[in-house]
């Protein structure tokens, strides 16, 4: 065991997709709480460093850019490794490349599940849990603070806004007409892993049309670059109460807005996860993957349909989209109107 009480620098590596980020900030918490005196570095790319402003467990961030070469990559990061002299390194990711960069930086303890051959790097080194699949990713990564005589905890993953960010998230809203008493429904029709992930555009499309029935419901999609024609598409026949801000959004506004939603419906996707980490109401259409270990913490429903290929983990479905297409609008509706109602 590490006695952590007794370690004053410590640097965790954040995994790279937004939702496993998010699913992994509890670690931050609970490191934090066994030793507050305990200086937390993270090493993340930039999007991760914007979803960690605010976070009162990090000390420093270490950002790279993705559009540098690996090369250079490497280089920068052992530099700071070694400048920071850590004496403990916890890694979320599962890459040779990560813990390859913590032995090069001479962290004397480095923390990792032992797979993709990179066990000679990792001191202590742990086993990958037999039964992952069937238990949620937050527990796995907990997992690996046994080493610091840490227990897995029902800490739970959070973001922090300022308050600026909030009224600027009113402001954006207050500029497309909506009311300062609008019930504002979220949705998130993509997913970065693939179309497998994504309930049919036609389906939204039935879905909103059943949400603005309601004249107070005002309807926000968001998303990035690469689903911005799938949102333009769904919301092309719509002319009022249905905003689309897809690709219109910095990741930090896309969080204030999501925190304004009186429910948020979506794929298995990180902004999910950042609706759940802000305690929205939120529905999680999910068919591919399983939702088991990635489904959303909190006040949230997942709405799936058990198919004998499910969950399969491709990026396209190589059949009849069975799982998606047999999830209708009305089943996702009534579970926004049960939370709703729930709310007054």
């Amino acid at each position: 065991m590490i006695p952590i009480e007794n370690v004053k620098r410590l640097c965790v590596r954040m995994p790279n997709w937004i939702g496993d980020a998010v699913m992994g900030l509890p670690v931050l918490q609970d490191i934090f709480e066994k030793n507050s005196k305990l200086e937390i570095d993270v090493i993340c790319h930039k999007a991760i460093g914007d979803l960690l402003e605010n976070n009162p467990y990090v000390r420093n961030r270490i950002i790279y850019s993705k559009k540098d070469s690996k090369k250079k990559i490497r280089e920068s990061i052992v530099t700071e490794l070694k400048k920071n002299k850590y004496e403990v390194g916890v890694l979320l990711t599962r890459s040779f490349s990560s813990a390859y960069w913590f032995f090069q930086g001479k962290i004397p303890h480095r923390i990792g599940f032992k797979d993709h051959y990179r066990s000679l790097f990792l001191r202590p080194g742990i086993d990958v849990p037999k039964n992952e699949e069937f238990e949620h990713q937050i527990i796995t990564y907990k997992r690996l603070l046994e080493p610091l005589s840490i227990p897995i905890s029902s800490t739970m993953p959070k973001l922090y806004l300022q308050t600026e960010e909030i009224d600027n998230a009113r402001k954006i809203l207050t500029s497309y007409n909506v009311p300062l008493d609008a019930i504002i429904i979220g949705i998130n029709p993509g997913a970065a892993y693939g179309s497998a992930k994504c309930w049919p555009p036609d389906h939204f499309k039935a879905l909103v049309k059943l949400l603005i029935q309601n004249p107070k419901v005002y309807v926000v999609f968001f998303g990035d670059d690469l689903s911005k024609d799938l949102c333009a598409s769904i919301t092309l026949d719509f002319q009022e109460r249905v905003l689309n801000l897809s690709s219109k959004t910095t990741l930090r506004e896309l969080i204030a807005l999501t925190s304004l939603c009186s429910c948020f419906i979506t794929n298995d996707s990180g902004p999910m996860h950042i609706a759940s980490s802000l305690e929205c109401n939120v529905v999680a259409i999910f068919g591919s993957t399983n939702p088991i270990k990635t489904g959303p913490y909190g006040n949230a429903k997942v709405i799936k349909h058990d198919v004998a290929c499910s969950p399969c983990y491709k990026r396209k479905c190589p059949i009849d989209f069975r799982c998606m297409n047999s999830i209708f609008a009305e089943t996702v509706y009534l579970q926004v109107l049960e939370f709703l109602k729930n709310m007054g």
